[in-house]
């Protein structure tokens, strides 16, 4: 018999999930791309003061961007305002928001995981190799043998 569960214990892991790669949330990544971007714009910026994100992005870029341009790049209405690709890059340096990184790859069938993760991912993908390798050995071992 199953003892009754304990409530006044908490579960540290009942609510966590892995993250191994960075993304927008996926409701964030639907409709037409001009609004997508717009929308991730527009969340990346909506709590953080965007005069002070706006300096900091002009101080990277060295040029001048003000929070109306920020408010235009994050404005679905605003067709004819599109963000520069060097201005998207800083928003992503400035804001912190790596979720960002990871919509264009999605679009593509890619992801972004974190540098730290790379050499294990290399690492799979050689154990991989190594045992497609093995297994052709095998197959070709058993058919010359075979054919004696």
């Amino acid at each position: 018999m199953v003892p009754p569960r304990d409530r006044a214990t908490l579960d540290l892991f009942a609510d966590w999930q892995p993250q191994v790669t960075v993304a927008p949330r996926a409701e964030d990544v639907r409709g037409p791309m001009d609004l997508v971007i717009a929308r991730l714009i527009k969340r990346a910026v909506e709590k953080r003061d965007r005069a002070q994100v706006a300096a900091e992005m002009s101080a990277m870029l060295d040029r001048t961007i003000t929070a109306a341009m920020l408010d235009a790049w994050a404005s679905p209405a605003k067709a004819s305002n599109r963000i520069p690709l060097d201005a998207f890059a800083a928003l992503i340096e400035v804001t912190g928001d790596t979720s960002l990184l990871g919509w264009l790859p999605e679009q593509h069938g890619y992801v972004v995981v974190p540098a730290k993760y790379a050499d294990l991912i290399e690492l799979h993908l050689l154990e991989e190799r190594e045992a497609e390798i093995a297994r052709r050995k095998a197959a070709l071992t058993a058919r010359y043998k075979g054919g004696r």
